[in-house]
């Protein structure tokens, strides 16, 4: 009898322990789960982040391939250009800070700037203190990724709309600094941000009459 009793508790106990390890974590958006693909940390459901092109629970992925903001930047309202639809810092607004951009290239964003002089890109290139004309294949990075300066005039893939292109690294698109005439007033960038001048949109066959011309979702490789 205590031989059966304690084959019966050792049963449930295996049992419930089973069910719990099989038991998984719930998904309200459907194709944007565990494992589904994705561009963007915001194309997947709930807590999850976009990690190599795919959906995935943070707490499963190594924390050292997190980015994730340092402070915040409070924003002050300055002379702001505000061609290419960039965005103007506002005072009481508080701006992500991010010395890191993503380890996976593919979560990246193609943004529309203007390197020319006078253009929304505020100063010279960080490169070279150089200005470049809008039919120039160029483009800044995001902090992390232009590391220190390291990719400056090197060449870098850029996949989007079912083409590729290729163009120049020639500044940083600063995710610390900003609000300030060097930055155009504008506030500082997001960590996985590609920010390409108008002839990296041209090469990727988006036009101006696109709704996507200005923001869409890119890899990009050296």
């Amino acid at each position: 009898m205590i031989s059966l009793f304690v084959f019966l508790l050792l049963f449930t106990t295996t049992g419930s322990k089973l069910i719990r390890k099989t038991r998984s974590s719930t998904c309200s958006w459907i194709g944007h789960c565990a494992g589904d693909p994705c561009s963007t940390y915001n194309d997947c459901d709930g807590d999850m982040i976009c990690l190599s092109g795919k959906c995935g629970d943070r707490e499963n992925i190594d924390q050292d391939k997190i980015c994730t903001p340092f402070g915040v930047l409070h924003g002050t309202s300055t002379a702001c250009n505000t061609d290419n639809f960039s965005e103007c810092c506002k005072t009481g607004v508080s701006y992500q800070q991010y010395k890191c951009s993503p380890s996976s290239k593919s979560s990246a964003v193609l943004t529309l700037n203007s390197f020319q002089q006078g253009g929304d890109g505020g100063w010279g290139g960080a490169c070279y203190g150089l200005f470049y004309p809008d039919s120039q294949k160029v483009v800044a990075l995001s902090t992390g990724w232009y590391n220190g300066g390291s990719r400056c005039g090197k060449m870098v893939t850029i996949y989007g709309n079912g083409k590729s292109t290729r163009a120049m690294v020639v500044d940083e698109c600063d995710s610390i600094h900003g609000c300030d005439d060097e930055h155009a007033g504008q506030p500082p960038c997001r960590n996985n941000i590609v920010d390409g001048s108008p002839a990296v949109w041209t090469a990727l066959g988006i036009s101006k009459t696109d709704p996507r011309y200005g923001q869409i979702s890119i890899t990009w490789s050296d």
